[in-house]
């Protein structure tokens, strides 16, 4: 018997965000909303279920996620991040053994060096997100009272991007078709390029799963990430639709459209295209 599937709405607001490009290189751009694997972070965090192994892993992705909202500006900000490279060992003798520097610091594994560089980073600046989670019902309960009740100071992206939630509670969509979907709160849709009949929109590659394996095997805890930890990563590519956009079809799509105080949220449903990641 197939267990039943509710829909819970969570309003965050978020002072700042860095929600990290991993194929941005020479800057660090981040994702305008944060990705399916950030937000899913966020909530095991919540439930102390850091890799999932608790109620499952596929029961974490295989929950439904659709994001919207925004920020109030966008803004770069200059500073020095410690990267990691396997170019440029430098060895000299301490204590008669040679040992790996760079700037006068001691590395931590050989042969990977680090290498502090002054860097661009772009970031974002008074953001209000609205998320949908879909799934089953006794998990989105499990979430929302860790979320009406945090146990810890919450995070979306780094660990100093802090999270308040303002609203958790189940809501319930209605159904309707439309070839043209009026996007008040940006948002990300998985659509096929041939079903957009206006195809003017941002695209991205997003992570919508990750998991850390030693061997092959998921980690089951902090302590078992080493430097052999393999981060297997599952990438989606979507549009970016952002605030009072129209989102254009060729044909009539089937979308769902959530109403919670004023504020109306719609989410694609239609085969190929999907604002549930």
């Amino acid at each position: 018997m197939a267990m039943a599937e509710k829909t819970l709405f969570i309003e965050l607001f978020q002072p700042f965000a860095q929600y990290r490009n991993p194929f941005t290189f020479y800057y660090a751009q981040t994702y305008p909303l944060p990705p399916k694997s950030t937000i899913i972070g966020m909530l095991q965090n919540a439930l102390n279920d850091w890799y999932g192994l608790e109620r499952g892993i596929e029961t974490w992705w295989d929950l439904k996620v659709s994001v919207h909202g925004g920020f109030e500006s966008v803004f770069w900000n200059y500073q020095q991040l410690i990267k990691a490279t396997k170019t440029g060992i430098s060895l000299v003798r301490f204590r008669g053994k040679p040992t790996l520097w760079n700037q006068n610091l001691p590395l931590y594994g050989f042969p990977v060096t680090s290498q502090r560089s002054p860097v661009l980073q772009q970031e974002l600046f008074n953001g209000w997100i609205y998320l949908l989670l879909k799934g089953e019902e006794s998990l989105l309960n499990e979430i929302k009272e860790a979320l009406k009740q945090p146990r810890k100071v919450l995070s979306l992206g780094r660990s100093e991007d802090v999270v308040f939630v303002r609203r958790v509670e189940f809501t319930e969509g209605t159904e309707k078709t439309a070839r043209e979907v009026a996007i008040r709160y940006p948002t990300y849709v998985a659509a096929s390029i041939e079903m957009l009949r206006k195809k003017e929109y941002p695209t991205y590659a997003i992570p919508v799963k990750v998991i850390f394996k030693n061997d092959g095997k998921p980690v089951r805890h902090k302590a078992e990430i080493n430097t052999n930890t393999f981060r297997d990563v599952e990438f989606k590519s979507v549009i970016y639709v952002g605030a009072w956009t129209f989102l254009k079809f060729k044909e009539k799509v089937r979308l769902e459209e959530y109403s919670i105080e004023g504020k109306t949220l719609k989410v694609v449903t239609d085969g190929s295209a999907s604002g549930w990641l």
